[in-house]
């Protein structure tokens, strides 16, 4: 049959072409190079049903290729369709397909039945059957909807019914705020889109059930009129009505056995295509609400295609098969019964491949082959073949072809016998259409494959070859064909590497062989290292207004270049510049709300990608309360009701109630109490007699919010007070009167006007009549003529113009205090040790201390050291024990001296008189360190050293110990002399030291008691003591420092000057050397050339810091001392005309004559100046 005859639309039926002869062999998944001639193959079509918007422009893709490239047709609705006379058609270059501009016509005028047919000369090709409509979404009708007036407990249906649309819209149930309305088990959406009720309740009650129909393809969304349904309430009924029928219930909801409204009767029947989705629906009424389940009667439910919609009142079956053909039973159970309904299912197929689309059929001349076209389907599909698109029986005549139903032989095939097979199968339910052509594509040379460790590596081979080619590969050298584990060398000439690993890295060679010849081919692959995310994103939980980052540290291969992408829910960051993206993470500035979400960091490579998301929450302190409502008002009770603000993505944790008086504090808010964040209401306790307004503050992690707008003022009426002044106290502030005090009740507390006292007294021992006295406008009041610290009780009792509080609690005072008049008895001290005594004294009668008892005080003081030469000392010292003690220590007293002490009682008065004056002796202690220690006569190996006696002898002087030991430089300590001295003793010269070290001395003094504290001194034994430490005071000097920067600065003068006539030439004489009288270390400066002479570096006749040196500032020279410093001067020596020196030394000279001596000692020397200093020194 011919395929400008194909099927019509209605019957949905489409051939599959399914063969091409070419000259080769059988190849399978390759494409065709487009270099070999071929006949056309359709590559891109629209849709076979293609639902337009009637807005835009109409496309209809009919792509395809072939060699040479085909040329393209169309027909519309079985005939030939010619775009080139139709002005608002047009097809695009080097294609089929259509555009149709819809400016110019109206787009009905363009639905319809398209086919596109692409030809070349080796073939023709056509495409789906395309069916154009356009969408359509119609307004609803116009009508006028009753209410609706049910009795509560019944069914009830809402019909939704919307207009008939393309593609049919989506339904769902909305009120008038847009809000979805609530479904469950009761009240749920059929699949038709009606609004089912299984029973109606009083809450049902409202005027906004409107029904919405979206259409997808326009994005419109249209509405029904808004459905009003209203329950009756029996209850109210039947109250009405109880006045006239003896109270008598005349209507009441009956519960019942469930009975379906969908679907109607006990079975129904439902067909549905394989492959396609099973929906079956039943939906029953009932009260209690029923509960739907499933069961198939004749075998189980397919558990991983089959879910349930809708609460059970749906079943869905996807990808449907044979297999799903059966009896369903839905049942609907309530506590008074069940019911049954049963749904049979027929499956019908459209046709289908049994074993895939047909392969392309490639064969040499004289080959022979067979073209199969398998395929079934529900009722059995009809199979028709036909060649280039003309139906086979009309085609030319082919002796080495024949046709048997669903298979064509080839024998002996011919060179020019390339063409398009097709093959036609249909039902009443749909058809199949493929083309196939002969492919060969060979593998590029050198082609390198890159491949992620641990994955999996394919390396292609394709040939294209007949007869067939064998496939062989080697890698690297090509000693040993890879064949066996890891490698896995498939059909078409693939090989493949399960888990590719670094060491499979290399070049590759493909090897195709067949009787005509060898090819091969060399390739390459590269296994990389994967992608990885070290450090992932966090999730982070930050304020509104700060910053926060996201991190994103990831690990590649180095040979490959990576991209990183930050993606929002899923999609494109927003264009914001707070939004900063680094190579490693993502910072977000002042953040708001709106970025809140899930971010998601991407690297990618050209070979893989590794990802990680983190989400972001911002919160705030919460908004505050709004809708401050009072209820169940009372005298001393109101119900509080608000509604939460929004608390911004972190819990409220409780509810902070202020208030504020504006009777008596206007303007000031206090806090009331605290309800959890659970809670939105609060009952308040009150007090009478306020002027109350409230409002509320929220409390999240982040804080509070602002104050909710105060609620509407709340007066309570005036009472007695409920409660009586607090902090009553009685004490005196003169020895003959009482004062009494309070805290006086606050304006809140006073329950009412007029608020004052009752104040009552009476003495605590002589149980007496109370002493009453109202005070208003006063927190005390004063009792004249009270005897002396007595104790007396005391209550303070609120009043006010509606009554008196309650009966006050007895508190206890004291009237005033006065001076004690008595002093401890039985005073004594005890010698602890020679610095601490402790002294006793038994108290004093309470009622001669004539007050509170506040403690003792201890007077004392040193009249003198018991030591002869001391003289008297009368500065008191006061030690105060506070409480009722009877003893008490005199800490840090002096040794070996006579203390006088007296004791004291004292009250809040102040003190009593004191005890008769004792005395104490303290016994000796150990002294205090020598008074000084002072060096004196030092030579080479003796010094002197001399002493004075202790300040704080603090007895009886028994001698003294000296002890020293050498330190060395790096101030190590040696071994320890010790000498004992007498008592008598201020001096000692120490003979035997060691020249030139230093020693460390310690001196202490000695009583019966023990040895006191050693005073120290160290000291070098060279020189004197004294002018050494004169030395150091004038080096630290800053006169001296001054002098000696002023001579350095003249050294610096006279420098430059010498300088300045060195360089203006001229003949300069040479100096002698200094006569070896000198001091070898401290030569002058010459005065012809500015230069010093040399010196001896000779340490042992140095001489010895805070030593002396001699007056003539010289230091005799050792024998051995071999100095230059001794050298001759030439009788002949001179400088040549150009300043340099000729003459030549000519022996040691002695001495130096009186002019130059003279010379050199007034040289400007800052050596010089020093031994000047010391000599003056």
């Amino acid at each position: 049959r011919s395929l400008r005859h194909a099927p019509t639309m209605e019957r949905r039926r489409m051939e599959a072409a399914l063969l091409v002869l070419f000259l080769g062999h059988l190849v399978t998944a390759l494409e065709v190079p487009l270099d070999l001639p071929q006949p056309p193959t359709i590559t891109h079509q629209s849709p076979k049903d293609y639902i337009i918007d009637p807005r835009e422009n109409i496309i209809i893709h009919c792509e395809a290729k072939g060699k040479p490239h085909p040329s393209f047709s169309w027909t519309r609705n079985g005939t030939h369709f010619d775009v080139d006379n139709d002005p608002s058609v047009s097809m695009k270059a080097h294609s089929g397909t259509l555009v149709v501009d819809i400016s110019r016509e109206k787009v009905e005028n363009y639905e319809g039945v398209y086919q596109c047919t692409a030809r070349n000369k080796h073939g023709t090709a056509v495409s789906n059957n395309i069916v154009v409509r356009q969408s359509r979404s119609p307004l609803w009708s116009k009508e006028k909807i009753k209410p609706i007036v049910v009795q509560e407990g019944v069914s009830l249906v809402l019909p939704c019914r919307p207009p008939a649309g393309l593609p049919p819209p989506i339904i769902f149930w909305m009120d008038n705020n847009f809000q979805r309305l609530p479904q469950s088990r009761r009240v749920s959406q059929s699949l038709n889109g009606d609004l089912y009720f299984s029973n109606v309740r009083r809450e049902d009650s409202r005027s906004d059930y409107i029904c919405y129909a979206r259409f997808p393809h326009t994005q419109t969304i249209q509405q029904k009129q808004p459905i009003n349904v209203r329950v009756l309430n029996l209850d109210a009924i039947n109250d009405t009505m109880a006045d006239f029928y003896n109270d008598t219930d005349l209507f009441s909801v009956d519960e019942r056995r469930p009975t379906f409204l969908i679907p109607s009767g006990s079975s129904s029947s439902k067909m549905v295509l394989r492959g396609h989705v099973l929906e079956m629906e039943c939906i029953a009424e009932g009260l209690p609400t029923p509960e739907i389940s499933w069961t198939k009667v004749s075998g189980d439910l397919p558990a991983r295609r089959t879910s349930f919609l809708h609460y059970n009142k749906t079943l869905r079956i996807v990808n449907v098969s044979e297999s799903d053909a059966g009896d369903y039973r839905c049942t609907a159970k309530n506590q008074l019964g069940a019911v049954h309904h049963t749904i049979h299912v027929s499956v019908k197929a459209a046709p289908y491949w049994i074993s895939g689309p047909p392969i392309n059929l490639v064969l040499a001349p004289r080959e022979n082959g067979v073209l199969t076209c398998r395929a079934s389907g529900t009722p059995k599909p009809s199979i028709t073949w036909s060649m280039n698109g003309i139906p086979i029986e009309n085609s030319p005549k082919d002796v080495g072809r024949k046709v048997e139903d669903d298979t064509i032989i080839f024998t002996e095939v011919q060179t020019g016998s390339s063409a398009v097979y097709q093959c036609n199968i249909s039902n009443d339910y749909g058809y199949l259409l493929s083309n196939a052509f002969p492919p060969r594509v060979l593998t590029p040379a050198n082609k390198v494959y890159q491949v992620i460790k641990n994955h999996q590596a394919l390396i292609d081979c394709a040939s294209f070859g007949s007869p067939i080619p064998k496939i062989t590969w080697f890698k690297g050298s090509r000693s040993i064909s890879l064949d066996g584990d890891p490698y896995i060398t498939h059909d078409n000439g693939t090989l493949e590497i399960h888990v590719a690993q670094a060491q499979n890295s290399g070049k590759y060679t493909c090897v195709a062989r067949n009787s005509l010849g060898i090819y091969e081919n060399h390739v390459h692959l590269e296994v990389k290292e994967p992608t990885r995310i070290l450090k992932q994103p966090e999730y982070k939980v930050v304020q509104r207004g700060r910053s926060v980052v996201f991190e994103c540290k990831v690990k590649h291969d180095p040979s490959l270049i990576p991209t990183m992408t930050w993606l929002k829910d899923d999609g494109e960051l927003p264009d914001d510049e707070r939004l900063i993206v680094d190579s490693d993470s993502l910072t977000i500035t002042e953040v708001t709300e709106n970025d809140a979400g899930v971010y998601t960091c991407i690297m990618n490579t050209t070979l893989d990608h590794d990802s990680a998301s983190a989400e972001l929450t911002v919160v705030e302190r919460p908004d505050p309360p709004t809708d401050l409502e009072l209820t169940d008002q009372k005298k001393r009770s109101v119900q509080l009701t608000w509604t939460p603000g929004d608390e911004h993505n972190s819990l409220i944790q409780k509810f902070l109630i202020q208030y504020e008086d504006s009777l008596h504090h206007r303007g000031h808010w206090h806090n009331l109490t605290e309800v959890p964040g659970t809670r939105t209401t609060a009952h308040l306790k009150l007090s009478p007699y306020v002027h109350y307004t409230f409002r509320v503050l929220a409390l999240n992690a982040m804080g509070f919010s602002r104050p909710s707008f105060p609620s509407r003022m709340y007066k309570t009426d005036p009472a007695a007070p409920d409660e009586n002044p607090t902090g009553v106290e009685g004490f005196g502030t003169e020895h003959n009167n009482l004062v009494i005090s309070w805290k006086p009740l606050s304006g809140f507390q006073a329950n009412g006007p007029g608020l004052h006292y009752k104040v009552m007294w009476r003495q605590k021992a002589l149980d007496s009549e109370w002493t009453t006295v109202t005070v208003a406008n006063n927190s005390k009041f004063v009792v004249l003529g009270t005897p002396t610290f007595v104790p007396y009780e005391l209550k303070v009792q609120a009043v006010n113009d509606h009554g008196d509080g309650p009966e006050p609690k007895i508190a206890e005072g004291y009237s005033g205090e006065d001076l004690p008049i008595a002093a401890p008895e039985n005073v004594q001290a005890i010698i602890v040790n020679s610095t601490l005594a402790e002294v006793h004294w038994d108290p004093v009668p309470l009622h001669l201390i004539r007050g509170h008892l506040k403690g003792y005080k201890v007077y004392y003081w040193r009249k003198h050291s018991l030591h002869k030469h001391n003289p008297d000392h009368m500065e008191k010292d006061i030690l105060t024990f506070s409480g009722n003690h009877t003893r008490g220590m005199l800490p840090g007293l002096h040794p070996f001296s006579l203390y006088s002490f007296n004791v004291r009682v004292y009250n809040g008065k102040g003190e009593g008189p004191p005890s008769p004056t004792q005395q104490f002796k303290m016994p000796e202690g150990v002294p205090g360190p020598p008074s000084s220690l002072l060096v004196s006569n030092p030579n080479l190996d003796s010094l002197t050293l001399e002493w004075g006696p202790p300040h704080d002898r603090n007895g009886h002087i028994t001698g003294y110990t000296l002890k020293y030991q050498p330190v060395n430089n790096s101030n190590e300590l040696g071994p320890v002399e010790e000498v004992a001295l007498a008592a008598n003793e201020t001096s000692i010269t120490l003979p035997t030291l060691k020249y030139s070290t230093r020693y460390k001395f310690y001196l202490n003094a000695k009583t019966v008691t023990g040895p006191g504290p050693a005073i120290t001194q160290e000291v070098v034994p060279i020189m004197d003591e004294a002018v050494a430490s004169r030395q150091v005071d004038i080096a630290t000097q800053g006169w001296f420092i001054g002098l000696m920067c002023a001579i350095a600065l003249l050294i610096l003068i006279l420098l430059i000057i010498c300088f300045i006539q060195r360089n203006k030439g001229g003949k300069y004489p040479v100096k002698e050397k200094e006569d070896a009288h000198t001091d070898p270390e401290f030569q002058p400066m010459k005065d012809d050339d500015c230069t010093f002479v040399e010196y001896s570096d000779n340490e042992d006749h140095k001489p010895l810091k805070g030593s002396r040196t001699p007056s003539n500032g010289t230091v005799k020279r050792d024998d051995s001392d071999d100095s230059l410093v001794d050298y001759g001067e030439g009788g002949d020596g001179q400088f040549n005309e150009d300043g340099s020196f000729i003459g030549q030394y000519s022996g040691k000279s002695a001495s130096r004559d009186t002019a130059e001596g003279h010379e050199s000692s007034e040289a400007p020397s800052p050596i010089n100046a020093m031994n000047s200093l010391n000599s003056f020194v």
